[in-house]
C-alpha cells in the first residue's frame, strides 16, 4: 500500500512539473545595451568606408558699433526674414556708456553664411567676429542606432505578450514594455533636438552706440525728466483743445444742473 502511494505521488509530481509555464524570455537590459553597442560599432565600420552627409552645428558671435541702431535692427530684421529666419530672443539693455541690442537669430543653415556676409557688408569694424562648429555626427548616429534597437526590442516585446497566458506574464511584459516606450520617446526627443540644431543655424549679434556720460549720469536722469514732464504737461493741453467741445458740453451741463437744483431749494 506503502509503494502504491509512493508511486501515484511521483506520477502527480510528474505531470505538476509538465503544466507549469516558464515566463517567456525576455532580453534582459544588459543584452539591449550589448546589442545597442555592437549595431552602433558595427554601423561606423560602415561610415568609415562610405561618404556620409555630415552634421554639424553652427554658432556664430558678432559684435559691432552702430551710429543708427533703429536702421540697423530694420535691416537685420529685413534679412533674417528674407533668409527664411526667426529671431528667438530680442534684448536692449544700457551699460559702460552705452545703448546695446542683442538678437539670437535661427537661421537655416544653408542660409547661416550668406546672412553673416550680408550682415557684414555694413559694419565698418568688428569688435568680435566668430563661427564655432560642432561635429555631431556620431552623436546623430548613436542615437539613431540606439532608437532603431529599442524599436526592434519593442516588436519582440510585442510578440512575447500575445504569447503570454497567465496575469502575471502579461503584467510582467507590459511593465517591461511601458519603461521601454518612455525611454523610446526620450531617444526620440533627443534626437529632434539634434536634427532640430543641425538643421537651423545660431547667430548671436550685438550691435551698440556710444552715449555720453551726461546721459546716463544722475544729473543727466534728472534733466531728462524735467523734460519729459514738460513734454507731458504740453500733451495734456494739446489733448485739452481737440476735445474742447466735449469740455464745453460739460461745463453748459454743469450749469444747467446747478442751476435746477438751487432752483428745488
Amino acid at each position: 500500500m506503502k509503494k502504491v502511494v509512493l508511486f501515484i505521488s511521483f506520477i502527480m509530481l510528474i505531470v505538476a512539473c509538465n503544466n507549469e509555464r516558464k515566463l517567456p524570455n525576455i532580453p534582459s537590459p544588459e543584452a539591449i545595451a550589448y546589442n545597442g553597442v555592437s549595431a552602433k560599432k558595427s554601423f561606423t565600420n560602415k561610415i568609415n568606408n562610405v561618404k556620409v552627409e555630415r552634421k554639424l552645428i553652427k554658432t556664430g558671435n558678432v559684435t559691432f558699433e552702430s551710429d543708427e541702431l533703429d536702421a540697423t535692427r530694420k535691416n537685420i530684421i529685413n534679412l533674417v526674414n528674407q533668409y527664411n529666419g526667426y529671431i528667438s530672443n530680442d534684448r536692449e539693455y544700457k551699460s559702460n556708456g552705452r545703448i546695446s541690442n542683442t538678437l539670437s537669430i535661427r537661421i537655416p543653415s544653408n542660409n547661416f553664411d550668406t546672412l553673416l556676409l550680408e550682415i557684414s557688408k555694413g559694419v565698418k569694424k568688428f569688435d568680435n567676429k566668430s563661427v564655432n562648429i560642432s561635429d555631431v555626427t556620431e552623436q546623430f548616429i548613436d542615437v539613431q542606432v540606439r532608437l532603431k534597437t529599442k524599436k526592434k526590442l519593442e516588436t519582440k516585446y510585442l510578440e512575447i505578450l500575445k504569447k503570454a497566458k497567465t496575469v502575471r506574464e502579461i503584467l510582467d511584459v507590459e511593465r517591461e514594455l511601458g519603461k521601454l516606450r518612455s525611454d523610446i520617446e526620450s531617444t526620440e526627443g533627443r534626437l529632434k533636438y539634434l536634427q532640430n540644431q543641425v538643421s537651423f543655424s545660431t547667430l548671436n549679434i550685438t550691435f551698440y552706440k556710444q552715449i555720453s556720460a551726461s546721459e546716463t549720469s544722475f544729473s543727466g536722469q534728472i534733466s531728462k525728466a524735467f523734460k519729459k514732464g514738460f513734454e507731458n504737461v504740453r500733451n495734456f493741453f494739446l489733448y485739452l483743445i481737440h476735445i474742447w467741445p466735449f469740455i464745453i458740453i460739460l461745463f453748459l451741463l454743469f450749469l444747467y444742473l446747478r442751476k435746477r437744483r438751487l432752483r428745488t431749494t
